[in-house]
């Protein structure tokens, strides 16, 4: 397997994707190449990020003791500079020629060459006549649950078993659908095998395969580790070829946090080392980069910083993500934060008499961010099923997520600087909507879909997140579709975040970029009309498009196999899962409104 590293990179991708799209294993199309991104080990470090409970969280997680975060490495500016990056390694190493040739059959089969890379002579294939044969990498390689991934044996494949033959080998597509069962590997000896045996659709799961040999091919030779994993046949340009890994927390105010701050300046090349006050002293009177960033503390404060780094996370530090987000947004206060330019965090608090309407009883506060910073950074990833954060935002204990690094000491992370709108909802106004017999009836509907979703995943730790997670998560939805016709952003640019859990119940919609098109105030202006915007997303609730086949849904039903969802479709509820914290699971409007098929079960009667 060879390395694409030299000095002239071979592509670009936005810093943002390489944490959340094309983090280490991920599959990446180059212009000239296909490739698997490289593990950290690879990778240029760029400038060190610091958020205190994202470090925390993401040391316990990942069972570490010493873990730092660092952002991708940028792109110079300067093209005489050194070039830095990330290393990714060609992969797959089977192709198939791009010319095609036609059988007599009808519909005519399309016959294309299967050649290893070995193979090739200059990127191109010289076949038997010596005619030269462009080629493309084989979309089909193999991987397990575990994220280990390769090429498949495909001599092995297609003569069911070990075979010495070694003669060439073809991929017939027999008809126009592209469905795996018309897709036929042929071998010059005559054997032949569908790809839908690959993909467990006529023999078990695996079988054809075989057993996974553990290969981690984007950490580099010699990366393999144990397994034993049925292999899985892997589309390389899937949605489900990767799914990162990814924890964020909001930055939030904190009492010390001016003198935060002014450590983060100075603490990687100078206050990191100190060990005694006498040192901090003798830092602040003999370099002037210390005594500047540290003007106007005092000694005593800054060690209390110093030493709070150095001895690890404090009770406050571990509390739940969201938990600590929700008890901040949620505080009594008026304005929460200082309003700075470049400060971290800015809120104030909306006035009842600017958004008080008869759908609003329910919601007990509306605050307006003026200004956040949303740190994320990536713990790993996992293939063919997500992983995703928990109601209390924290990722799951003991997931086999595939490892970044052979010995992880950092993570990738990134910043990104925003606004947003936070709704604040009555905890005593969810309490009696979830004793009503008719929400309750409609909750076992919900279960019984969520249990038979887990009989499908058996080795999922995801738990059901209870009704009022549902109701608030399908009104945000709601939201972010009714708000993004006015804000100025697209609604793939908009975010959420649902609270509830037993620091209260909110939904936070925001957005957020590297680049100052996060906070161009938008979010903000609409959020000061939020009754508006709350009234026009429960009108559009109550009938969707597909109704009453939407609203009938039924989350037990093995025929659609949407188990995950009650009345929920592309017409009313679901979004860019961009957008969205669970991949657009867990929805149902009905919770929200009264549909065409269900009426009681709703939070928000029909006063609007």
């Amino acid at each position: 397997m060879t390395a694409r590293s030299n000095a002239k990179p071979h592509g670009q991708v936005r810093m943002s994707q390489t944490v959340t799209t094309f983090g280490p294993g991920s599959l990446l199309d180059l212009p000239d190449y296909s490739v698997l991104v490289g593990g950290l080990d690879h990778w240029h470090k760029g400038e060190e990020v610091h958020e205190s409970r994202l470090l925390e969280k993401l040391k316990v997680l990942l069972d570490l003791a010493e873990l730092r975060l660092y952002t991708p490495p940028p792109d110079p500016e300067d093209p005489t500079a050194p070039r830095v990056g990330i290393r990714v390694w060609q992969f797959p190493e089977w192709f198939i020629t791009q010319d095609v040739e036609q059988g007599g059959s009808f519909p005519p089969t399309r016959t294309r060459r299967l050649v290893p890379r070995a193979a090739l002579t200059r990127g191109k294939f010289i076949d038997e006549d010596r005619k030269k044969r462009p080629v493309v990498p084989v979309r089909f390689v193999r991987a397990c649950r575990r994220g280990h991934i390769g090429d498949i044996d495909w001599y092995l494949f297609v003569h069911g078993g070990p075979n010495t033959c070694k003669r060439p080998l073809w991929i017939d597509e027999k008809g126009t659908s592209g469905d795996l069962a018309e897709v036929w590997v042929r071998c010059g000896c005559g054997a032949t095998r569908p790809m839908s045996e690959a993909a467990g659709m006529s023999t078990t799961e695996g079988k054809a395969l075989g057993k996974c040999d553990g290969h981690r091919p984007w950490l580099g030779p010699f990366a393999k580790e144990s397994c034993g994993e049925p292999n899985r046949l892997l589309v390389r340009t899937a949605s489900n070829a990767y799914f990162p890994q990814v924890m964020s927390v909001i930055s939030l105010p904190a009492r010390d946090e001016a003198v935060k701050q002014a450590v983060d300046h100075v603490w990687e090349f100078f206050l990191q080392y100190v060990q005694t006050i006498d040192e901090l002293k003798e830092e602040r009177s003999r370099k002037p980069p210390v005594k500047e960033a540290l003007e106007g503390f005092s000694d005593d404060e800054v060690f209390v910083e110093i030493t709070s780094r150095r001895e690890g996370g404090t009770p406050e530090l571990l509390k739940p993500v969201k938990q600590a987000e929700m008890e901040t947004l949620a505080a009594s206060e008026e304005e929460i934060g200082t309003d700075q330019p470049d400060g971290d965090f800015y809120a104030r608090s909306l006035p009842r008499a600017n958004w008080d309407a008869p759908w609003m009883q329910s919601v007990e506060r509306v605050v307006l961010v003026h200004r956040l910073r949303e740190v994320m950074a990536l713990a790993g990833f996992t293939r063919f099923e997500a992983a995703s954060p928990d109601v209390d935002g924290e990722l799951e204990m003991g997931v086999r997520r595939a490892a970044l690094a052979r010995e992880t000491s950092w993570v990738p992370a990134i910043e990104n600087r925003g606004e947003g709108i936070f709704l604040h909802f009555e905890n005593d106004a969810i309490q009696e909507w979830l004793e009503r017999p008719a929400v309750k009836e409609r909750g076992e509907l919900l279960m019984l879909g969520f249990d038979r979703w887990k009989e499908d995943h058996q080795g999922s730790r995801r738990e059901f997140p209870g009704l009022p997670y549902l109701m608030l998560h399908s009104l945000s939805h709601l939201l972010i579709t009714a708000v993004a016709l006015e804000c100025g952003y697209p609604a793939s640019s908009i975010r959420e975040r649902v609270y509830a859990g037993d620091a209260g119940f909110g939904i936070l919609l925001y957005t957020g970029s590297p680049d100052a098109e996060g906070t161009l105030g938008g979010l903000v202006e609409v959020g000061r009309r939020i009754h508006h915007h709350m009234k026009s997303a429960l009108e559009w609730a109550a009938l969707c498009s597909n109704d009453p086949v939407c609203a009938q849904h039924s989350p037990q039903n093995t025929h659609e196999g949407r188990y995950l969802h009650g009345a929920a479709c592309h017409g009313c509820l679901l979004i860019a899962e961009t957008s969205c914290e669970q991949h657009n699971d867990f929805l149902d409007r009905a919770l929200v409104v009264p549909t065409v098929a269900t009426v009681g079960a709703e939070f928000f009667p029909g006063t609007w």
